[in-house]
């Protein structure tokens, strides 16, 4: 096991700091409640329960005394980073520029209009 794997467990007990994930080979790990997500938790036990199946990630590995620090967290900002990616064009309908580049003699024509009326 090493830092930054993602690994699939079991949350087997749960405190108000945190909740404890059975591993594989019953080794078990910690999810500090500031990496059960974003933002501010009220309460742990409203987020998680005895019994959930989770992915976490390993973000702390101690080989000596095999303690080990996941995070829900880690893995939720990555989806976010991922979800959508900002575009100047509407893939959906495969259009891109193209109202811009139709529109613009519009707004030249306007653009040169005013500025007559302008000075006038």
């Amino acid at each position: 096991m090493k830092i930054g794997d993602k690994v699939k467990g079991k949350i087997v007990s749960i405190k108000p700091y945190g909740a404890f994930v059975e591993l594989k080979h019953h080794q078990i790990g910690l999810i500090h409640i500031s990496e059960i997500k974003s933002g501010y938790i009220d309460n742990i036990y409203h987020i998680l329960s005895v019994g959930d199946e989770v992915l976490v990630q390993v973000i702390d590995y101690d080989e000596y005394s095999k303690k080990v620090s996941l995070s829900l967290r880690t893995l939720e900002e990555e989806r976010k980073s991922h979800a959508s990616r900002h575009r100047f064009s509407n893939d959906r309908y495969k259009i891109g520029f193209k109202p811009l580049k139709e529109a613009l003699p519009n707004w030249i024509k306007e653009g040169l209009d005013d500025l007559k009326h302008r000075a006038g």
